[in-house]
């Protein structure tokens, strides 16, 4: 085993060369991509930069996972520019939202002290796929028109399906120069990762992209030629941080409330995920404190959304970066904050030089990571029932919103249990007894293992003290959904870097529901019994 980075002051004298290095090549990622997400979402582009630097220099400090990136996601677009929308739009509806997003700051603090870490195993993964899915679909129905260079005024007011059928009137009013910027800019961030050569791979991609775009928008002198939406303004850090954030829309209380779930919801949601990917990726396999980590995440969301700023999570692109290039702890996201800052206070007017057209190609990409068919297809493998609420999903969030659609692939998954003979009293509930002979746990499980009963499933596994050989006992189950084979995999893996052994056994006697490894079990001869 490696000898684990000390943490704090200790961790900073120690290894403050390779978490420096890692904490700017993550600012050169951050920088374009903070801007691209903020201008998305319809806030002043510079609060994506402040949201990066407090996640950061501040929350870095104090955060439960050692190696995760705080900043604005990209995931988040979608509810951000919603809210912004409800609220009355421009400055307006930007303020009123600031007021939503610090009472969800305010309830993911209180997530993490009421240990709700463990929220994200409620959720289907399914659906929770689905949801991302969604997203990077409107994330691409939003830049397009972007990525044209479009006049704004044809893309007021339209809902994400709308945007994709008015694509033939966007291409008929676009600009040739600038969409070529944002092709190659495209073509360059798709291309980046079959790149062979080691040292080249190295550079960030979005880096290479400003090195090309600023100098071509130069060349074509778009500060003449160009309308004024064809390249970012940010203005003035200093001028611009003030207390921004407007409680005024409380009087829509059903449009605040409905924003204050979303914002914590979500926001939760990916920040846990990637907390729990990141420790996988952590070649020192430590552990987060997922409830340590949504309590700092919540601090830095609501000092941000007074101060103006977008919300922040625990970035999965910037954090896999962070681990790829060498970062040992909390200090690589804090040099990564620190790099923004500086940048910002000193060279701003270089950030003015950016095409939006080729930040469009930045975030055009990330919609496409999200909803790659690669995603419908590893859903498919795992049963046709797990692409149907896949697919629920997807269509109540571009057609609805994002919160009916998480809500209508819960109730499907709901509904495929229960047709696939989960028996109505294991809904919330599964007898879960646990003993222990001959320095072994036994975990025998009743009724059905899904993922509305799981989390009291896991909290009998989570007081299994570590070491010992663990066997979980499905043989009286009629149903284990793959949310929970899934989970139980997350145990496994888990329990056994604590020097234990799982074993799951009694499911000779059910049939994969896909063929999957993580596919859903079912006991194969049903009979509406016990």
């Amino acid at each position: 085993m490696k000898n684990i980075p000390k943490d704090g002051l200790a961790g900073l004298k120690e290894n403050y060369a390779s978490d420096a290095a890692s904490g700017f090549i993550v600012f050169l990622l951050a920088l374009p991509l903070s801007l691209g997400i903020a201008k998305a979402s319809d806030f002043p582009p510079i609060m994506g930069l402040l949201t990066a630097i407090i996640g950061g220099i501040v929350v870095s400090l104090f955060s439960g996972s050692r190696l995760t990136i705080k900043g604005p996601a990209a995931g988040l677009i979608v509810i951000v520019a919603g809210a912004v929308a409800e609220f009355g739009g421009g400055e307006q509806g930007w303020h009123l939202a600031l007021g939503a997003m610090v009472v969800a700051g305010l309830v993911q603090i209180l997530f993490g002290v009421f240990k709700m870490g463990k929220l994200m195993d409620f959720f289907p993964l399914s659906a929770v796929h689905g949801m991302l899915a969604a997203i990077g679909l409107i994330i691409i129905g939003k830049q397009i028109p972007v990525f044209l260079d479009v006049n704004p005024i044809l893309t007021k007011g339209k809902e994400p399906l709308e945007l994709f059928a008015s694509i033939p009137e966007f291409i008929a009013n676009w600009d040739p120069k600038a969409t070529l910027i944002g092709a190659i800019s495209l073509v360059i961030m798709m291309g980046w990762p079959y790149i062979k050569n080691p040292l080249i791979k190295k550079i960030p991609a979005p880096l290479v992209v400003l090195a090309i775009a600023i100098p071509a928008e130069l060349i074509m002198d778009f500060q003449t030629t160009e309308p004024g939406y064809a390249l970012v303004h940010i203005g003035n850090l200093v001028d611009n941080i003030k207390l921004n954030a407007s409680f005024e829309g409380f009087t829509q209380t059903g449009t605040f409330i409905k924003f204050v779930i979303m914002f914590a919801l979500v926001g939760t949601l990916e920040s846990l995920l990637t907390v729990k990917a990141m420790d996988m990726l952590d070649p020192y396999k430590r552990k987060s404190d997922a409830n340590k980590d949504l309590i700092a995440t919540g601090i830095g969301n609501t000092l941000v959304a007074f101060l103006g700023g977008l919300p922040m999570i625990s970035e999965v692109a910037r954090s896999s970066a962070n681990i790829a290039n060498g970062a040992k702890t909390r200090w690589a996201n804090f040099f990564h904050g620190f790099f923004i800052l500086v940048f910002v206070l000193l060279a701003a007017h270089l950030i003015e030089l950016i095409p939006n057209t080729a930040l469009a190609a930045m975030l055009i990409t990330v919609g496409i990571k999200l909803t790659h068919p690669k995603e419908f297809i590893h859903t498919l493998e795992k049963g046709k029932e797990q692409l149907l609420i896949f697919l629920v999903t997807i269509i109540f969030t571009l057609g609805v919103d994002l919160l009916v659609g998480i809500g209508a692939g819960i109730l499907t998954e709901i509904l495929v249990n229960l047709f696939n003979g989960k028996p109505l009293k294991a809904i919330f509930s599964a007898p879960t007894e646990v003993s222990f002979t001959d320095d072994a746990y036994l975990v025998e499980i009743s009724d059905a293992a899904v993922f509305t009963n799981y989390l009291g499933i896991k909290r009998k596994l989570e007081a299994i003290p570590s070491g010992f050989n663990v066997t979980i006992d499905l043989s009286k189950t009629h149903l284990v959904d793959h949310s929970v084979m899934e989970n139980f995999e997350h145990f496994k893996h888990d329990y056994e870097r604590g020097g234990g052994s799982v074993t799951l056994i009694g499911l000779d006697s059910h049939k994969s529901l896909s063929g999957h490894k993580a596919g859903a079990m079912k006991r194969k001869k049903y009979s509406g019994g016990k």
